[in-house]
């Protein structure tokens, strides 16, 4: 089980959690205990402390009483009473014998002068009879009295009775020494440990008794503070613990005198508990140890069906669905391990949708393109293998576009999904082992392994004789054809993209020429190869800047002022030289890719149009517009979007479109010119007179020019009928209020002829050819009109 695992993680983290909080239990219960035992301990010392004082109190009632018997004594009275020549024997005899029987230490006799007239069982202690003279008026109002003092270094209790006849004629002292048997009592009432000491007024600690053993006393008067606490204190003796409470019972003279120490061991005191605290630790060792057997077999219960579907989820990813999940469980995982089933066996059914989409044409119900590769290449795989050939044909309906147009595309669907039945018949009749696939559009290919390229001929032809009978849909007959294309292995290419890729130049060739399938040759794809190299270089071309902008100057043919030009492009290739536009425009139009030289040839000519207008000479720029240009939605606003950057208004401009470009999608054409035309751009429309059509719809659109074909305009000078119908364009032009331009102007006597027919502009070699656009304001600088034609 690893630590970084969902299984390591969670037995982990219930160890911890247990960990943690047995360990705080124990600490809780620890402090508990603690604080429980010093709790009792304080009570204790409390109460020790009072039944000391109790006892204290009831020994001096017992001394006093001893004292009272003897004081009350008649014959111990009138032998006081009788001293008067000072023999003290019977008096002294008196005293000792009731000390004896009252077990006191020390006895004395008070005269009435409160001298001391018999003492016995001590010394000479000036602070005892300091203490006894402050005892005595208290003990003659109060009928005795008694307190404790030090003497010789010992606490002694001292009571004072006094002797009256019926006057305090003397006072009996008595003094019982606190020593071990107090102490001893004072344990057996409290079960505490008992010290009695006394302190110097220097405040060193004297031991007198005590219930503790004497190697420990000594270290008692060393532990002990020098100021006395008011509290219990906690007191530690070579090694034992101990709280402690001190009690002061007397002084000696005015300094600190005597106390007594009440202690209680704390490993004593805490030693009950100490079995408990070892049955805790021995019950949290186990529970840690059942708690961890738990959280790993929990761990397990949980991280193993996670596995499981881990496991699942990896035989997915292989897209192996046949994996059992067990799902009789009914927790949170249970119901994860039955959405997991739900969930692999829906991926199954939408991977097995998709597969179906990706692979499989859903209108024929063929291979489609990618499913056709992928067979290609198995196929391809298995001929090097064991050294046979095969042949891919490729066929593309004819008229199939305008099946669509005429009669809708569901009846276009259901023609296809015809052919693709009688393709799949004829094919499958013949060679079982052959493949059809649908690979888009009106498009069909056959994988023909195992056969020659005879038999591959064979097939085609079979399939083009089935596909010229006539088809039969919806009470409709339709005639089709198709184009087709063979290509096989090892003889033309080796993968299988390059076969397709054949095929189809072949097909493509078939429908050209009309006669039949047609084997692919490397000569019909230079025609190919040549295109996508001048594609390639063409875009090559705009990155590397190698195309010029050059103009046609336009001219009034009446004044001969230069009123505008026609923009031109020139391409200066960097190995092929200048290359004119017959050689790449067509091209470009077929690919699409005149979009970008239109865009280009607009930036350039607002650029020069701004250029010339700050020079003072002002313009009307005339910009060739192409079928897809027209066809472009967006192109109005990429034009503003020009006009504005350079700052160039929408009048100086001229688009001008053919006739055949209009006619390819006449709705679409129309609604881009009325955009244009409300933008302010003026429209001509270029080689009037070579479409077809175009004055069913010249009537409706939004011109301004009428631009006259320079195949009309070259020979008119020679040609009658060229002149004629130069002449009507003229007049067409003019009565539909349009501005008419002729181009091909290539001699004067062309010029003056169109002059004189009302032509209003004109461009040609005569005037100028196309010139590099950084000449024209020189070129404009240098021109001379005719002089007939020059204005005054």
């Amino acid at each position: 089980m690893r630590f970084r695992s969902l299984e390591g993680r969670i037995a982990t983290l219930f160890l911890v959690l247990i960990v943690v909080v047995q360990v705080l239990g124990l600490f809780v219960i620890q402090q508990g205990i603690d604080a429980n035992a010093r709790a009792s301990i304080g009570t204790e010392l409390a109460n020790g402390e009072k039944v000391l004082r109790k006892l204290i109190e009831q020994n001096a009632q017992k001394q006093r009483f001893s004292a009272q018997v003897l004081a009350r004594d008649t014959a111990f009275v009138q032998a006081i009473g009788n001293d008067v020549g000072g023999d003290h024997a019977t008096i002294e005899s008196a005293l000792v014998n009731s000390g004896r029987r009252a077990r006191a230490d020390l006895t004395m006799l008070i005269d009435g002068e409160r001298a001391v007239m018999v003492a016995s069982g001590m010394a000479k202690s000036n602070a005892l009879e300091l203490l006894v003279a402050g005892l005595l008026d208290q003990a003659e109002q109060n009928d005795g009295a008694g307190a404790i003092a030090v003497v010789d270094k010992r606490p002694f209790q001292i009571v004072v009775m006094p002797v009256k006849a019926p006057i305090t004629i003397a006072w009996v002292v008595m003094g019982f020494a606190i020593d071990r048997q107090m102490a001893i009592d004072m344990k057996e009432l409290s079960a505490l440990e008992v010290a009695i000491l006394t302190r110097a007024a220097g405040g060193r600690w004297q031991p007198v008794e005590a219930t503790l053993a004497p190697a420990l006393m000594a270290g008692v008067a060393q532990a002990l503070p020098a100021a006395p606490p008011k509290s219990a204190f906690d007191l530690e003796i070579d090694g034992s613990k101990f709280s402690a409470r001190l009690v002061s019972i007397g002084a000696d003279g005015g300094g600190p005198g005597a106390h007594v120490m009440l202690a209680r061991s704390i490993d004593l005191a805490t030693a009950q508990y100490t079995s408990l605290e070892r049955t805790l630790i021995v019950l949290t060792v186990l529970g840690i140890i059942v708690a961890a057997v738990a959280s790993v077999l929990t761990a397990k219960r949980i991280a193993q069906p996670l596995r499981d579907l881990a496991a699942t989820a990896l035989q997915l990813e292989r897209g192996d669905y046949r994996g059992q999940i067990d799902v009789g469980r009914d927790d949170e995982v249970g119901a994860l391990a039955k959405a997991f089933g739900s969930m692999r066996d829906g991926i199954a059914k939408r991977e097995q949708e998709i597969g179906r989409l990706a692979y499989w044409d859903t209108l024929t119900d063929l291979p489609n393109r990618a499913r056709f590769v992928m067979l290609l290449n198995e196929a391809l795989e298995a001929a090097r293998a064991g050294g046979g050939a095969l042949f891919v044909l490729m066929m593309d309906l004819d008229r199939f576009k305008h099946v669509n147009d005429v009669m809708g595309h569901n009846f276009g669907d259901a023609l296809l999904r015809q052919v693709a039945l009688r393709l799949h018949q004829q094919v499958l009749g013949s060679h079982p082992a052959a493949r059809v696939a649908r690979l888009g559009g009106d498009e069909f290919a056959v994988l023909l392994p195992g056969v020659d390229l005879a038999g591959a001929r064979r097939l085609a032809a079979e399939i083009l004789r089935a596909l010229e009978l006539p088809l039969s849909l919806e009470d409709q007959t339709v005639d089709i054809g198709a184009g087709l294309g063979i290509a096989g292995f090892p003889a033309h290419a080796a993968d299988a993209e390059a076969l397709l890729s054949m095929a189809e130049v072949a097909m493509y060739c078939a429908k050209q020429r009309n006669d039949g399938a047609v084997v692919y040759d490397a000569l019909i794809d230079k025609a190919s190869e040549k295109n996508l190299s001048l594609l390639t270089e063409l875009r090559k071309g705009i990155e590397r800047d190698e195309f010029r902008l050059h103009v046609q100057p336009k001219l009034s043919l009446d004044t001969g002022r230069v009123v505008g030009i026609e923009s031109l492009v020139r391409w200066c290739h960097p190995e092929r030289g200048n290359v004119f536009p017959d050689d790449f425009i067509p091209f470009a139009e077929q690919t699409g890719f005149i979009r970008v030289l239109t865009r280009w040839v607009l930036e350039q000519s607002a650029a020069l149009c701004r250029d010339m207008a700050l020079r003072g000479i002002h313009l009307k720029v005339s910009v060739n517009l192409s079928t897809r240009d027209l066809l472009d939605q967006e192109l109005p606003e990429k034009i503003m979007d020009i006009l504005r950057r350079h700052q160039v208004a929408p009048g100086s401009f001229c688009l001008e479109i053919t006739e055949s470009a209009i006619m390819d999608d006449p709705v679409r054409a129309q609604q881009t010119l009325e955009r244009l035309h409300a933008l302010g751009l003026d429209l001509s429309i270029d080689d009037f007179g070579t479409g077809y059509s175009s004055l069913a719809y010249l009537k409706r659109l939004p011109v301004n020019e009428l631009k006259i074909d320079k195949s009309f305009v070259l020979n008119m000078e020679n040609d009658a009928g060229d002149t004629k119908i130069v002449r009507s364009t003229i007049d067409l032009g003019h009565n539909m209020g349009l501005r008419v331009v002729a181009e091909g102007i290539e001699s004067e006597a062309v010029w003056r002829l169109l002059a004189a027919l009302g032509c209003d502009q004109g461009q040609g070699y005569f005037m100028s050819r196309a010139i590099p656009g950084e000449q024209l304001a020189d070129w404009i600088g240098q021109w001379r009109a005719p002089a007939a034609l020059e204005p005054a």
